[in-house]
């Protein structure tokens, strides 16, 4: 029940799971739709079909909410392994691309290596700021940790 490796939009992690990014600005991707998606907005996301979570995360900038984000790619990454997981934001590269790599991270790749990986297996645009870079170099990897990097 996970996504097919050569869609739109995936990444594959090096575990074998299987995420799709996008930008909520475009439309859905055809094919099956996400059993759970977890979405990065500086506003509650419009409704869907399907189970997930919000983050508030504006624009270009990082996670309102450190804990409750690292919580939150926790649970993704799990599911991942399993389930067909979307990280998506407006644009489906800064804040999508943040996740991805903490995902990444989570996986086993060494947090300096995740945002090249991302770029390489994703969008080369993926992770625009250096303050999201920062945060993903910084991902706490253990459970209940996730204060300030």
């Amino acid at each position: 029940m996970t996504w097919e490796p050569t869609a739109e939009g995936i990444l594959r992690l090096p575990s074998g799971r299987l995420v799709r990014g996008r930008g909520l600005r475009h439309p859905l991707p055809p094919g099956p739709r996400p059993t759970f998606a977890l979405y990065l907005l500086g506003k509650q996301p419009p409704p869907v079909d399907w189970e997930h979570r919000w983050v508030r995360w504006p624009d270009f900038w990082l996670p309102s909410d450190r804990v409750a984000t690292a919580e939150a790619l926790r649970e993704a990454w799990e599911r991942a392994g399993s389930e067909r997981v979307e990280i998506a934001c407006g644009g489906g590269r800064g804040r999508t691309g943040t996740a991805l790599a903490c995902l990444a991270v989570l996986d086993g790749v060494p947090p300096d290596r995740a945002v090249a990986y991302v770029r390489e297996h994703y969008a080369k645009q993926a992770v625009e700021t250096p303050w999201q870079r920062r945060y993903v170099t910084r991902f706490p990897t253990s459970p209940g940790a996730g204060g300030p990097p």
